[in-house]
């Protein structure tokens, strides 16, 4: 655990998180980036969900749904996880101990492991409901993904009031 903390006070201390700590624009810049990627994320995740709940686009197909979703979620979880990247590094060991941001990691991570449950298991037979409802495992899938994305901006939102820029 020492050698994270390390990496971590390492980070804290590089010349770019140094200027986006002690400008006045950039941190604020880089967190509309991020909250505007985390729209886009969570937004066409939970039309996916909310097909496999049945609960919109029932007559588009889920593959094909899928197919012109996924891109744009992966696409903007990599500019959220990048631009994240560069707030983080603003206050490492602080966004480290906070427990909402740690909530929030840990419903991403939970949501990671259940699409790929969802990926490896339950979409094995999606022939036989592409275009029709989902089975009851497909929408569990859907409502514990929508849920803990409910998770990651919630906790991700809270985290910018329980840690206070330049305070504890």
């Amino acid at each position: 655990m020492q050698w994270f903390l390390t990496f971590l006070n390492w980070l804290g201390e590089t010349p770019l998180a140094t200027a986006i700590s002690e400008s006045t624009w950039l941190f604020p810049a880089i967190e509309v980036v991020h909250v505007f990627a985390v729209c886009m994320v969570f937004g066409t995740i939970a039309i996916i969900d909310l097909r496999l709940l049945g609960l919109a686009s029932a007559r588009h197909r889920y593959t094909q749904l899928a197919q012109d979703l996924l891109p744009w979620a992966w696409g903007a979880w990599f500019v959220a996880a990048f631009v994240g990247t560069l707030l983080l590094s603003t206050r490492p060991i602080g966004y480290f101990e906070n427990t909402d941001f740690r909530l929030k990691f840990l419903c991403m991570g939970l949501a990671a492991v259940n699409m790929l449950i969802f990926q490896f298991v339950t979409s094995r037979n999606i022939v036989q409901w592409d275009a029709g409802r989902a089975p009851l495992a497909g929408r569990i899938a859907g409502g514990l993904s929508l849920a803990l994305w409910v998770g990651v901006v919630y906790f991700g939102r809270k985290t910018g009031f329980s840690l206070v820029q330049g305070g504890a």
